[in-house]
């Protein structure tokens, strides 16, 4: 794996090109600047689920989904600062689908530069959300992992990636409606552990209806978790529920 990794990469990562325009670029994540200016930007948002909100004056105060309002989630807040939309698309296509770990350098930065600084209130934790260890065969690595990693190192947060586990394997969830989305995942996660924790992160890359990182939240909540937040690259516009 590691052989097929360089044999794919190595010369793009000594040539220094773009991973998108594959222009040159001196940016150590291989993203030219102009390439990095057309990242998809979720500004209008839900300050609860960062569900993209319509762009108008009103949204520059901040403002909860009616969903949000009609059924709060299990978890209290969220940062997600892209949309799931291209070109951003393509580079998680990448790294998830395609195993080129190369891009979690560059998504991860991505993150941590849009990241609402904090004086206090920092995490005890950051929670990775976790593949089934099928799942995890099949792909070899965990996305959601990977990235969290980065950033846990950057922030020195710590990263507890076995306190929570998949105890079920489920079908994949793109295609699925909302209601699918929802019987598919019911009781998938465990809390593995008792543990001291009341203020965690939990991480995934992409965030669709929310269902996913809502019913690992909901398991966390049970097991004593005060205060938790949802981080993730990126958030569609499916919303409905």
């Amino acid at each position: 794996m590691i052989y097929n990794w360089l044999k794919n990469n190595l010369f793009r990562l000594i040539s220094k090109q773009c991973l998108l325009c594959l222009s040159p670029t001196n940016n150590k994540h291989l993203l030219c600047s102009g390439c990095e200016e057309d990242l998809p930007e979720n500004k209008a948002h839900c300050i609860i689920c960062s569900s993209p909100l319509p762009a108008t004056e009103s949204n520059k105060i901040a403002l909860v989904c009616g969903h949000c309002q009609k059924y709060p989630p299990a978890y209290n807040t969220s940062q997600i600062p892209h949309l799931y939309a291209a070109p951003l698309k393509q580079l998680i296509t990448q790294l998830k689908f395609h195993g080129d770990l190369t891009f979690a350098s560059l998504l991860s930065q991505s993150f941590l530069n849009s990241l609402k600084p904090r004086v206090n209130n920092k995490p005890d934790c950051i929670i990775p959300v976790p593949l089934h260890r099928q799942r995890l065969q099949e792909r070899g690595f965990n996305q959601a992992l990977e990235l969290a990693r980065i950033i846990a190192r950057q922030l020195n947060i710590p990263l507890d990636y076995s306190l929570c586990l998949r105890s079920k394997v489920t079908p994949y969830q793109s295609g699925l409606s909302a209601k699918q989305r929802k019987q598919n995942l019911k009781n998938a996660f465990k809390v593995t552990r008792p543990h001291s924790y009341k203020h965690v992160v939990i991480f995934d890359d992409v965030v669709t209806t929310g269902t996913t990182v809502n019913e690992l939240a909901k398991q966390l909540k049970l097991s004593g978790v005060e205060t938790i937040e949802v981080w993730a690259i990126a958030r569609t516009s499916n919303k409905k529920e």
